[in-house]
């Protein structure tokens, strides 16, 4: 077109320049808006204290108060619950049990085993008994404290292999294999076998759970809820009520925190809210303090397992088989799930022709272990891991080496089925051996170990291909609804929910791009159900990828008609229409028509400027009889390098420097996910080094306080965090070519437990197999133990 075509025509200024009379603007003047540098970041109100979380919302008018009354051993059979001490507290006191409950009692939807509130036996050290509620938190805790619980204990089962004895499980156990395991392990020059144990793992959200509920024109229920997964909450409440879906709506704004924790689990005490709420006709707000909620809520799952391994002459692998004994704890949860993805990445990021591998999920009489960031992959990664050092201690190998030799290479078809393309395991190993120089580095360690008698360095190294998607193939879905506002405003609702990770940035950066205008004009507003319906949870590392991509199809159609709108008024074709930063362009080259007015004059022309967007994650099938398919849209590669140091008199670890290279595709805002990289990195270090969650031999936990708990903090974590992006390739199934990031990265921690145990090797002089985690420095003193000499007394020379 000529630069004088560009123009509007005549008819269409006139309309421009009345509506911009109307809304007093003149029409070259381009839309009022805050510029990116004067948006407030989302970390600024954080910092400040000004945002707000569930018990910082104001309560509406005559809001009680609820508490709960936890069970005091591992099992037992309800004989009587009496009431009557606690009423005569105070007048607004009133005691719900599971009789009171309007509708079903139950929430457990992967199976029917978890009622809200117990009838007849409790089955847990820490379960929910009752909800006491009152006109303050203080006093309702008061008053749960004066019921008096008769009741019968009944045995307790803690230890998984006990129960696995018993054949006590929740399910089935579910076996995954390929190829001939027997005939390959007869064929292999080495084989080696074990048993690596690991521990659970607290979440330690800032945020404890919670929910405020009230009821709305005597029918209806409204719940705040601080959860990852607004639907399951909205399904259990509707559940326990005796309402359709349609009569509760759940809102769920930022969350302080969640790792997992409130994917299931935050359905109890919203639907115990909303009990409360519905009985006593008032609004209810239940939060727990840190101790009930360390208690009574699931953590991630122990596992036991036994493992055996076998590679042929030159270290080539042949064989793997593993059976892993999950700690389910006292009912279902996500443990299914959780036990799909373990057996999912049972090879780690390793090629094996002939596997075999099969997942027991354990009954036990504990809290019913749950969703933690990584989801039952750490717990694979770290068997594999265990078996390959196993491995190349037997054969005298470096094991580095051994792991570069069996890396998943393009084009390999795992034992499950699916065919692995763009593979990036070698390129982000190789990268990130070149970039520590790793010869010279493992010179340097030996060197430091020759000349230091009280302290040893150690290194550990962990290569990563970790697969994207919910393993649950129906989940693999998304909503999204967009509008643009007559100001040229826009505001997205997706199913993302925003505790601290950032998705909600990088669903506006995803809008913004695609509808060509400034991050700085776009709202990404909270989740409700009524706004985003049949949510699925912000897990399983796909918030981003499913709520971006429902988000950027909806905003490819507003944009499609804002197009063909500014093709008609610029007399143009629409492929000579661009949009960037707010800028409509002609030919390459701005227009005189205004973003404010392109929308304006959409609304003008009665077009929507509306699109709900829907995505599923396509190219997903899996066959559960056959255990054949491709459950993944994609995998994350890395690769990790830990440098440790142990202090021999001591027993203490130290953590010096972390490698990583990692493949985070074309990264939409590498600042959040450098970010989301260093805390899943400090999270997987301290499961593997420093979070010791312990219960007692009659199931009572034992550390269920931040002074018997310990998490990473400034003087764990090492000061050296060296982290670089492989450059990005194609990744059609993610928003503009990026991947997720929220759990992959947690699997590199592992790399620091075999850190630590690589320098014990070096104090004690031999060759030792010892996979428990977490390597706490109880355990690190009793392996030094076989040192055999005084480390004070004066070696010959």
């Amino acid at each position: 077109m000529k630069e004088a075509d560009m123009k509007v025509d005549k008819k269409s200024m006139a309309f421009l320049d009345e509506a911009d009379a109307r809304s007093g603007t003149a029409h070259h003047e381009a839309i009022s808006m805050p510029d990116a540098a004067s948006v407030i970041p989302e970390s600024l109100p954080n910092v400040l204290g000004q945002t707000q979380y569930i018990d910082d919302i104001p309560r509406p008018a005559g809001c009680l108060q609820a508490a709960v009354r936890l069970s005091d051993s591992a099992h037992a059979r309800i004989l009587a619950i009496h009431t009557e001490e606690a009423l005569s507290l105070d007048p607004s006191v009133r005691v719900i049990l599971a009789k009171d409950i309007p509708g079903t009692n139950q929430i457990g939807f992967n199976k029917p085993d978890e009622p809200l509130l117990p009838e007849e036996e409790w089955e847990y050290w820490g379960q929910p008994i009752a909800i006491v509620v009152a006109k303050t938190r203080s006093l309702a805790r008061k008053a749960a404290g004066l019921l008096r619980v008769e009741s019968e204990e009944l045995p307790a089962v803690i230890d998984p292999r006990e129960a696995a004895a018993k054949g006590d499980f929740i399910f089935p156990p579910r076996t995954i294999a390929c190829g001939n395991v027997e005939e390959a392990f007869a064929k292999c020059a080495y084989v080696v076998e074990g048993r690596v144990d690991s521990g659970g793992q607290e979440h330690v959200y800032l945020e404890t759970q919670g929910a405020i509920a009230q009821v709305i024109d005597g029918r209806r229920m409204h719940v705040i809820s601080s959860t990852q997964g607004p639907t399951g909450v909205q399904r259990a409440v509707a559940q326990v009520l005796g309402l359709p879906m349609n009569m509760v709506e759940v809102e769920a704004r930022r969350l302080g925190g969640a790792f997992g924790g409130k994917e299931d689990q935050a359905a109890n005490w919203a639907s115990m809210a909303a009990v409360a709420s519905w009985v006593c006709g008032k609004p209810v707000e239940l939060y727990l303090n840190r101790k009930d909620d360390m208690r009574a809520t699931g953590k991630r799952h122990p596992y036991t397992t036994d493992f055996r391994i076998g590679a042929d002459a030159d270290g080539k692998l042949l064989a793997f088989e593993a059976d892993y004994y999950q700690n389910s704890g006292s009912t279902c949860d996500l443990s299914a799930a959780i036990l799909a993805r373990t057996l999912l990445h049972a090879t780690g990021a390793y090629q094996i022709p002939n596997v075999r591998v099969t997942g027991y999920m354990c009954h036990t009489n504990l809290p019913s272990f749950t969703a933690f960031r990584g989801f039952g992959a750490p717990q694979a990664f770290f068997v594999i891991e265990a078996a390959m050092d196993a491995l190349a201690q037997k054969m005298g190998t470096e094991v580095v080496e051994l792991k570069r030799r069996n890396l998943f290479r393009e084009g390999d078809r795992t034992y499950y089925g699916m065919t692995l393309e763009r593979v990036r395991a070698s390129e982000s190993v190789e990268r990130l051996l070149a970039k520590v120089d790793y010869p010279a580095l493992s010179q340097r360690i030996k060197t430091f170990n020759a000349t230091h008698r009280l302290q040893k360095k150690g290194l550990g190294f962990i290569p990563v291909a970790f697969g994207i998607s919910f393993t649950k193939l129906q989940m693999n879905q998304a909503g999204a609804l967009v509008h643009v506002y007559t100001d040229g405003s826009v505001v997205v609702s997706t199913g993302a929910i925003e505790m601290g990770q950032q998705v909600a940035r990088k669903i506006a950066l995803v809008t913004a791009r695609t509808l060509g205008v400034p991050v700085s004009y776009v709202t990404v507003q909270r989740t409700t159900t009524l706004t985003v319906a049949n949510t699925v949870p912000t897990a399983a590392s796909t918030g981003a990828d499913l709520n971006g991509m429902a988000a950027k199809i909806a905003c490819q159609e507003i944009r499609g008609r804002l197009v063909q709108k500014a093709a008609d008024l610029l007399k143009a074709a629409p492929e000579e229409i661009d949009i960037r930063e707010g800028i409509i362009l002609c030919d390459g080259k701005p227009a005189s028509l205004t973003w404010k007015q392109l929308v304006e004059a959409m609304h003008a022309a009665r077009q929507d400027l509306s699109a709900h967007g829907f995505y599923a994650t396509p190219f997903l099938e899996y066959d559960m009889k056959a255990e054949r398919g491709r459950p993944f849209a994609y995998h994350v590669y890395g690769a990790a390098l830990v440098e440790a140091t142990v202090d021999i008199l001591r027993s203490t670890s130290t953590l010096d420097s972390v490698s990583i290279v990692h493949d985070i595709g074309d990264s939409i805002d590498p600042a959040v996910d450098r970010g989301q990289i260093e805390g899943a990195l400090a999270q997987g270090l301290g499961w593997s080094l420093l979070e010791d969650l312990r219960f007692g031999p009659d199931g009572k936990p034992l550390s269920d306080t931040l002074s018997t708990y310990k998490v990473p903090d400034v003087t764990f974590m090492p000061e050296n965090i060296d982290i670089e992006f492989l450059p990005p390739i194609e990744n059609p199934t993610a928003p503009y070519n990026s991947k997720a990031v929220g759990e992959p990265p947690l699997q590199y921690g592992i790399a620091g437990y075999f850190a630590v145990l690589d320098a014990i090797r070096a104090a004690i002089g031999k060759p030792i197999v010892y996979y428990n985690l977490p390597l706490i420095p109880e355990k690190i003193s009793d392996l030094l133990a076989e040192m055999g000499s005084d480390p004070l007394e004066p070696q010959a020379h």
